[in-house]
Formats: C-alpha cells, sequence, structure tokens
C-alpha cells in the first residue's frame, strides 16, 4: 500500500444478509484502494456459535465466500485489497477455504487472518455461554496489510477497525497518533453500516425522493481518508442514493452512547466532529480529536436461554379487548399445570371497527412462550392456542400454523477484559504469527460533561405538530440498551430542541421508557442529542420480547410524537 495523499476504503457490507451484489458493485463502478465488509452484529454471533455447535468447521459468514466466487478476479485485476470480519468464530477456516478458492481460480492472493478475539476456551462467560469474543482494535490488520496481503480476515474487531487497520497501514501511524486513529475510526463508524450512510433508512428521506434522488438501491459508501485522520464520506458516481450532512450525522449518533466513544486504539471525542458539505454527495468529516484508549476491551457474549414459540391471533370488529381477555383466560386455562415459565399476552393496533377495509378493522394479539424446556413451549403450546379455535371469540384465527420450539437466545455485551490478557495476534500470508501488544497508553473513560448550551429560542406562537417535522432520528441496540439520536438542522431548531428534549420529556413522549434509567447526551457540534436507554431490550437482540427488539423504529416512534413547537420553525 503506497502511502498516497488519500486512501479511498468503501465498505460492501452493513450485516450478514447485506445485499450481495454490493462487492461487485463497489469493485466495478469506481476507483477504491481498499474495500471493506462488516458481516457481524450482535446476533449474527449467536447465529454463528449456533452453525458451529452443529459444525466445528462453520462459525464464518459463508456469504462473503460466495461473493469472491464472483468478486476475487476482479479484486486481483484492480489490485484492491479486501478486509472484513467475515472470519467470525473460525476466521482460520475461512482463510483456509479462500486459499482453496483462490487455487481453484488460478489467481495469486495472499490471504492473512487476525485471531485472539475468542476466549470461549477460558471459559469466559460462564457456563452456557456459546460465544465470548473481544472486540479487538485495528493494529492487527494494519500488520496483515504491511506484509502484503490481499485479504484479511478477522474474528471479532470492532466495526470501525475495518477502516482505521487499512489507514493506519497506509500511512504509518503509531498506536499513539490518537488525533489520526480517532478521525479514521470516525470515517470506519460512519460507513460501517453500509447504505445507512448513503440515504438508507434516512428519516428525512422523502425530502431526497423530492430532490430527484433515486433511493431504490443506494450505492455504499466510500471513505477517503488523509493523512491527519480526517476524511470525505462519499460515494461511486452516479449510484443512487445521497451523502449529505444530515445522512452522515443520522450515522454518527447511530449505536454510541456519550461524546467518548470508545475503541481499543483511541477513544473518539464525538463532541468535537465537525461536518460540512463540500459538494454533491461529499461531506467533509474535521477536527477529530482521539483520546488514549481505556485499558479493557468489550467483550461480547452469547448464550443459549432456552426455547419459545409464538403466534398471533387477529382480532376483528367489535368488543376487541373482550375478544383478547376470553382467549388469554381460555389458553392459560387450557395450559393449567403445564404452562411456560414466560407466557405473555400483547394486544396491539386497535382496529377501527367501521375501517372500510378487514384488515383495517382488526387487531393483533401476541402470543410468547419461554421456557427451558422445549416441550413446554411446543405442540402442547400450539394446541392450547389452536384448540381453542371453535370455541373462542367471534373471527378467531391465527396468522400462521402451529409451529415447534426453537431455540431461544440472548445476546448480552457487558463485560470486559483488560487488554493485555487478549492474545491479539495476526497471522501473516506466510504463516508468521505475530503478537500485537496492548496499548502503552490507556485512558480510563468517563462521561464528558454536558456543555454550555445555546439560548433558548424565545417564545412565540406554538403548534401542536409531530416532533418529526423538524428532527431526525436514528435508533439501535447495544446488548440490553437502546439508543436515539436525535438531530435538527438549524441552529434555531437546535436552540428549541437541546432546551425542550429533556430526559423527562423524552420519557412522557415514549411511555415505554418511563421506568427505566435513561441518560441524554449532548452533541453541540452535530446539533444533536443522544438518549440511551438501559435495558429497554431485557435480554437482547435474541432474547427480547419487544415486537422490535432491536429497537430499529424506536426513533421514528419519538418522531411521531407530538409536542408543541414553535411557529417559526414549522414547514
Amino acid at each position: 500500500m503506497d502511502a498516497t495523499p488519500v486512501v479511498r476504503i468503501g465498505n460492501a457490507s452493513g450485516f450478514y444478509g447485506d445485499r450481495f451484489a454490493a462487492m461487485r458493485e463497489m469493485l466495478s463502478d469506481g476507483p477504491l484502494d481498499v474495500l471493506t465488509g462488516d458481516y457481524l452484529a450482535e446476533l449474527t454471533m449467536l447465529i454463528l456459535g449456533r452453525d458451529r455447535l452443529g459444525d466445528q468447521e462453520r462459525g464464518y459468514a459463508r456469504t462473503f465466500l460466495r461473493q469472491l466466487e464472483e468478486c476475487l478476479g476482479l479484486a486481483v485485476e484492480r489490485g484492491v485489497p479486501i478486509v472484513s470480519n467475515a472470519g467470525g468464530l473460525n476466521p482460520a477456516a475461512l482463510a483456509a477455504r479462500l486459499t482453496e478458492l483462490a487455487d481453484r481460480l488460478g489467481l495469486r492472493v495472499r490471504v492473512a487472518r487476525v485471531e485472539g478475539d475468542d476466549l470461549r476456551t477460558r471459559e469466559f462467560g460462564g457456563k452456557g455461554a456459546v460465544t465470548a469474543n473481544a472486540y479487538l482494535g485495528a493494529q492487527g490488520i494494519a500488520a496483515c496489510l504491511r506484509a502484503g496481503a490481499d485479504i484479511v480476515v478477522t474474528g471479532r474487531v470492532t466495526d470501525a477497525s475495518l477502516v482505521a487497520g487499512p489507514a493506519a497501514a497506509h500511512f504509518g501511524w503509531s498506536p499513539d497518533d490518537h488525533d489520526a486513529l480517532a478521525g479514521a475510526i470516525t470515517a470506519g463508524h460512519i460507513i460501517e453500516c453500509g447504505a445507512q450512510a448513503t440515504g438508507g433508512n434516512y428519516a428525512f428521506f422523502t425530502e431526497l425522493q423530492a430532490e430527484g434522488r433515486d433511493l431504490t438501491r443506494p450505492g455504499f459508501p466510500i471513505a477517503e481518508i488523509s493523512a491527519d485522520g480526517s476524511s470525505v464520506i462519499t460515494k461511486h458516481d452516479g449510484t443512487g442514493g445521497a451523502v449529505t450532512v444530515g445522512t452522515v450525522t443520522a450515522q454518527l449518533v447511530y449505536e454510541v452512547a456519550g461524546a467518548r466513544y470508545p475503541n481499543p486504539d483511541a477513544t473518539v471525542r464525538l463532541d468535537t466532529v465537525r461536518l460540512i458539505q463540500e459538494g454533491p454527495d461529499r461531506v467533509r468529516v474535521s477536527g477529530v480529536r482521539g483520546e488514549a484508549p481505556p485499558p479493557d476491551l468489550k467483550v461480547g457474549l452469547t448464550r443459549m436461554a432456552g426455547f419459545r414459540n409464538d403466534m398471533a391471533l387477529v382480532l376483528t370488529g367489535l368488543d376487541i379487548e373482550e375478544k383478547a381477555a376470553l382467549a388469554e383466560r381460555q389458553i392459560r386455562t387450557a395450559l393449567h399445570g403445564r404452562e411456560p415459565r414466560h407466557l405473555e399476552f400483547r394486544l396491539s393496533r386497535q382496529g377501527d371497527p367501521d375501517a372500510p377495509t378487514q384488515e383495517g378493522a382488526s387487531a393483533r394479539l401476541s402470543i410468547e412462550a419461554r421456557d427451558s424446556d422445549p416441550d413446554a413451549v411446543g405442540r402442547a403450546f400450539s394446541a392450547a392456542v389452536v384448540e381453542a379455535a371453535l370455541a373462542s371469540y367471534p373471527g378467531f384465527h391465527a396468522t400462521s400454523p402451529p409451529k415447534d420450539a426453537r431455540p431461544d437466545g440472548a445476546v448480552f455485551a457487558a463485560a470486559e477484559v483488560p487488554a493485555g490478557l487478549v492474545d491479539h495476534v495476526a497471522v501473516l500470508p506466510d504463516g508468521t504469527r505475530v503478537g500485537i501488544d496492548p496499548p502503552a497508553a490507556t485512558r480510563a473513560l468517563a462521561e464528558v460533561a454536558e456543555p454550555p448550551l445555546p439560548d433558548a429560542l424565545p417564545s412565540g406562537p406554538t403548534r401542536r405538530a409531530p416532533l418529526g417535522l423538524i428532527a431526525g432520528a436514528r435508533s439501535g441496540d447495544k446488548g440490553s440498551d437502546a439508543n436515539v439520536g436525535v438531530w435538527v438542522r438549524t441552529d434555531e431548531e437546535w436552540r428549541w430542541l437541546v432546551h425542550t428534549l429533556t430526559t423527562a420529556e423524552f420519557q412522557r413522549l415514549l411511555p415505554e421508557t418511563a421506568p427505566l434509567p435513561v441518560t441524554r447526551h449532548v452533541f453541540a457540534n452535530l446539533r444533536a442529542l443522544n438518549f440511551v436507554v438501559a435495558g429497554l431490550l431485557g435480554d437482547g437482540t435474541g432474547g427480547g420480547t419487544r415486537s422490535d427488539p432491536q429497537a430499529k423504529a424506536l426513533g421514528e416512534w419519538l418522531r411521531g410524537r407530538c409536542m408543541d413547537i414553535p411557529e417559526v420553525l414549522l414547514p
């Protein structure tokens, strides 16, 4: 990797199951220096853990291997190294399959890998843990690239390390270049979720469409990173979607907590990030300050929590609540003496009896059963529901046939381990194993005090209106917690939002969060607030009972809530 003034790093995957064609599109549609792919979410680790329980040669993202069957020759032709965490729980097996693939295709490809994140051999996480993986940093990836690797596959590294590693290798940054590393980590965080940085899942998508932007198939993002760590976020010319200050802000506030964003190589001060629209589909990210990383690494843990089953009943027309109560009473009675440990009935979306469509006149009663015994949530549970079909409320019907019990996984990510106790290893293309030392300088993570607030907007006439008319939001999950990032686009809107959307007001607008600890963080440079809701997701993505188990729509619920908004701010 020659040290040119800018390194263009693209991303072709934001999760396991993202657009299959994206790798070919990114390699074909324009110039790149490095291509990355992020396949590992918390839930993905549980899925890969289940795969490996059945076959010890599994545990990696097989989609990545299939994509390279199509694209490896193109990557070699273009001279684009590929860096991905698709190794999951078994980077050695994936590296071996990639070498076999290259041999079969007649290509000379140097494959390297990063290991050491898997802590299961140390019985980390205790009995019942399916996976236990430390989140490694960027230095192992950088070592592999400096050794001439064409492909680097890793296990569990932080998502942003997929970008920070190539940048560190390209520019020769040392481990104490915290500002530059923090800038690259910021760029990595922006592009790690693929099209979410280019108009995907964007709160103001209707405005982009009104401007003539085609969101049917957004292009994937590129970070053009400079030697000081600053970057420009863009995409290939002619591809769909959009890169704006808004789309970049939305991703910056996604799945973060406070102003200090910890990574194994540097802690990013998110309150220093500055965004400027430099041109069409070009947003400059600058001013990022970094600090020494924390001494401990995050450990992602998954465990099997037993078994689960669910069914949903449709309630139509009149007496919805009475119909739901009758169904619940009948099912609990039928299960008397063998009721699962957890049996929950949730009535959602009250129908309008006078609706012009049957669906509009209907509500749904969701029934969920969970237990350590598969028999308790298997056919016995399903039979208790189905047997009521001719003896229950009028119009009784279910949305699906009876099902067997299925494994119930719970994700939690609250553990930490000192970085010095983790064997971070880069396995170079020639097989040499290089140990990666932990950072020499560390700094314990601490909350940043709320900055001085701007003067409040002068009082004036208000109108009851949805918050989303002026504010964007993006929400997501981290273990059992949810976060909701909220931002506005003008200084006047910010003067109103930062004084009005307090923690208490947030909890009033979203009553589900009222009994839970909620922390507000202020990012003044981004005109953004971030709310972290502790415990909203129960046991986490794989084991929660919410209809939105990853809190992806929590921000849109907030945007739909009405507030007294100054008329001067409203369209």
